[in-house]
């Protein structure tokens, strides 16, 4: 007994707390294929009516949205209850648990409802105190009240604050809630859900918006609008000079996004597909043959999702060091990371952001964002030379260097660290296809010979995978897409919808045949 104990994790200590936490309860029994496409559906459509309601009291003029470029991964909504999207949940998922053991199960599922809990905090109060402002409308309405005044006591603007960072505490909360909703009674992850949904919505508009990018411009933002006006509205000897140009390669929604987002869109449905099928026949039940397959984007798209969410509170945290100088060693610390200000003429022109970083740590764990943050300027520095925010161009090419490294590397680690915690591992597939009754052919019936088996194909195929989406993520993010995705979003969201589509046809097939489930570890 006292060997047992000393091999359960420390994480059994916080099991009386996280017991008490809200949770979604799993269903008794066995679930209705149409009971759970409701509940995704459902689920969908409150995703969207969340990044449609703004948080209550914020100033939405002086709000700098750091998470710009990252929220097709993150697939949240600026200024709104879905304002952290789902940075909490993917950072509060990198727990390391035995999860055969049913008790490890209970105890992670527990743990991780506490993480986001403490995530949720960790990014929402350095984003209200450094990059979110209350309104001014707000603050004076909380100090001319007589129950707020009395609480504020004069300072409204930290009991703003303090509220602001409620009103995402619960839309961050509820999101995670949503996400189990869609986990135990619906069909896949909530969290994919979510970013497939943001990203088809950013490449609809990206690709459809008739309405001008920006006041005072009558050219449209979508791709393809915008591609129409050119060619009705200029002559032939203007498109010569520059109008092609334009049309192509000029940001907002060139056509050579359109044509890039389309590319990935292919090349990651292929990789989906590729695949190493290990024959399997039933040990008892003569001719009953079957195939397990092991794909090459064996674990999934987690690992860029995870490798992002880390970059991006990283990032997040730069940026708050270089607006308060008065923190020690830490404030304004150029080495850390620069970013230009508000009077800046590349910001005021819009062609770069405040939270896009210029210098230090920051600039090379940053996002390359299309060709233009790398090779429009080497042909034409003198349209596209503002892209390299002063940098010169050996720093570029060490920026997206690194990029490529942070990228592939960080997505073998996760991918690596997500089949040991996701029941994926060789002994979780030996045992899975041992207690379904299948067999190798030419093997005996052991579940010990079987693991040997697979261990010859899955830790390098785990390896493989992460390193394929993450090269995957990182090339496409280089290329550039529609409506800001970013090459990440439509890769992810091209392998979710995929993998959905994986999953309601094996629903249907376990709905016909009930037996099936056994097979899929889907017995309620």
């Amino acid at each position: 007994m006292p060997l047992e104990e000393q091999k359960k994790s420390r994480l059994y200590a916080l099991k009386p707390l996280t017991d008490r936490l809200p949770a979604v309860s799993r269903p008794e029994g066995h679930v209705q294929f149409r009971t759970k496409m409701f509940w995704v559906l459902a689920i969908l459509v409150l995703y969207f009516a969340m990044t449609n309601v703004f948080i209550y009291g914020l100033d939405r003029t002086n709000v700098i949205d750091f998470f710009s470029s990252l929220r097709a991964i993150l697939a949240g909504a600026q200024g709104s209850l879905m304002h952290l999207g789902i940075g909490p949940i993917v950072t509060a998922s990198i727990i390391n648990l035995n999860l055969q053991d049913d008790e490890d199960k209970s105890v992670y599922q527990g743990t991780q409802k506490f993480l986001v809990i403490v995530m949720i905090f960790v990014e929402a109060i350095p984003q209200v105190f450094g990059f979110l402002t209350p309104a001014s409308g707000f603050v004076s309405s909380l100090n001319g009240s007589l129950f707020f005044g009395l609480i504020a006591g004069g300072h409204g603007d930290l009991l703003a604050k303090i509220l602001i960072i409620l009103q995402l505490f619960g839309g961050s909360y509820l999101v995670f809630l949503m996400d189990e909703v869609v986990s135990k009674w619906g069909i896949g992850s909530g969290i994919s859900l979510f970013i497939a949904g943001g990203v088809a919505q950013q490449i609809f508009t990206g690709t459809f918006n008739w309405e001008p990018s920006r006041a005072g411009s009558v050219v449209p933002a979508g791709a393809i609008p915008k591609t129409i006006y050119y060619l009705q509205h200029l002559p032939a000897s203007s498109l010569a000079q520059g109008g092609i140009e334009q049309i192509m390669v000029q940001p907002p929604n060139p056509l050579i996004a359109l044509i890039g987002t389309i590319v990935i869109f292919f090349i990651v449905a292929y990789v989906e597909s590729t695949r190493i099928e290990l024959p399997l026949a039933h040990g008892q039940a003569r001719g009953a043959r079957g195939r397990y397959p092991i794909r090459l984007m064996y674990a999934s798209n987690i690992p860029v999702i995870l490798v992002a969410a880390v970059l991006a509170n990283v990032s997040m945290f730069s940026l708050l060091f270089w607006q308060h100088p008065e923190w020690p060693i830490l404030g304004h610390a150029s080495w850390i990371g620069a970013y230009p200000d508000a009077t800046d003429p590349r910001v005021v022109s819009g062609q770069i952001q405040r939270t896009t970083p210029i210098g230090g740590l920051a600039y090379y764990f940053s996002n390359v964002n299309g060709v233009q943050d790398w090779l429009l300027p080497l042909f034409n520095p003198t349209s596209y030379g503002v892209y390299l925010r002063g940098l010169e161009y050996w720093q570029v090419f060490v920026h997206i260097l690194v990029f490529l490294l942070v990228f592939i590397g960080g997505s073998v680690m996760f991918a690596k660290f997500w089949i040991m915690t996701t029941n994926m591992g060789p002994e979780d597939v030996a045992r899975q296809i041992e207690s379904s009754g299948m067999q190798i052919p030419g093997f005996r019936r052991d579940p010990r010979i079987l693991r040997r088996v697979l261990d010859r194909y899955i830790p390098v195929v785990a390896v493989i995978s992460g390193a394929s989406v993450g090269a995957l993520a990182a090339g496409a993010d280089m290329i550039g897409t529609v409506g800001n995705a970013s090459g990440t979003g439509v890769l992810l969201s091209v392998g979710i919808m995929i993998q959905m589509y994986e999953a309601i046809g094996r629903e249907q097939m376990m709905e016909m045949h009930p037996l099936l489930r056994q097979f899929f570890g889907a017995n309620e």
